[in-house]
């Protein structure tokens, strides 16, 4: 098979300006999807179209992915630039730590709304045109937070759990349409989110940053943390036409962290 087995489809990222999505936007167009890049951050998102252009059509939105109306209009100008989303990622999300009593309802809504809603949001406005093509692919980057528990991260976890849960209920109802669902689940990935994590961890315990990075690294039998390009491996391999059979899952990939 070519290497550009994704010519013709039109994939959109959310968080796609760094880290995770930034990867997965670059795997997706060197397979050759026509890319629609989101992200709450514009110069950044000019700065990675600058690189993708050389690789396909890429297409910039502005958005926050917890408005409706943001939303709504950026899978419009989506649509009017390169014809419906055949592939969507939802890859924006955010972690915030603090001790369950210490999470008030505000850190709680937002962390729901950022992780969990935004994702039945892109999903909704992108489900009717994959409908009509009878064919399409939602890989939800969900994290190993979705399938087990972590102190500390309350909310984050509970987000992400319904990630999980809203990619397999969507798996069943769409399984006969031509189009999968799943869901990627990266452990401890080389991020921002997992600097500052590392960042906070020394704050709270008085160790130095080397020191916590290396608590969290103890944790992964493979010895190291992930890398964004293996996290965006596993979902260049969900979109591919052969993965039909691929469907529903919560695939991890975190170094053995979790089996």
């Amino acid at each position: 098979m070519s290497e550009r087995f994704l010519e013709g489809q039109h994939a959109l990222i959310t968080g796609a300006s760094r880290g995770i999505g930034a990867a997965i936007a670059e795997a997706l167009a060197r397979a050759g999807a026509r890319l629609t890049l989101v992200s709450r951050n514009q110069q950044a998102l000019r700065e990675r179209a600058t690189h993708l252009k050389a690789l396909t059509d890429v297409h910039l939105k502005v958005a926050d992915v917890t408005d409706p109306a943001a939303v709504d209009r950026a899978f419009r100008g989506a649509a009017a630039a390169f014809g419906p989303v055949t592939i969507l990622v939802n890859n924006a999300g955010q972690v915030e730590s603090r001790p369950f009593l210490k999470t008030d309802l505000q850190l709680w809504t937002h962390l729901l709304a950022v992780n969990l809603t935004s994702t039945y949001l892109c999903t909704r406005c992108a489900l009717p045109g994959m409908l009509t093509a009878g064919w399409g692919r939602i890989v939800n980057v969900a994290s190993t937070a979705g399938l087990t528990g972590y102190p500390y991260v309350s909310a984050y976890c509970a987000s992400k759990h319904g990630v999980v849960g809203l990619t397999r209920s969507l798996a069943r109802e769409l399984a006969r349409k031509g189009i999968t669902v799943n869901a990627v689940c990266p452990g401890y990935t080389e991020t921002d989110l997992i600097r500052n994590a590392v960042q906070t961890i020394a704050v709270a315990t008085g160790r130095t940053e080397g020191e916590a990075r290396a608590e969290l690294v103890k944790s992964i039998p493979l010895g190291r943390l992930v890398e964004p390009s293996e996290v965006a491996d596993a979902v260049l391999w969900l979109c591919r036409p052969e993965s039909a059979a691929i469907n529903g899952q919560a695939i991890a990939v975190a170094g053995g962290e979790v089996m």
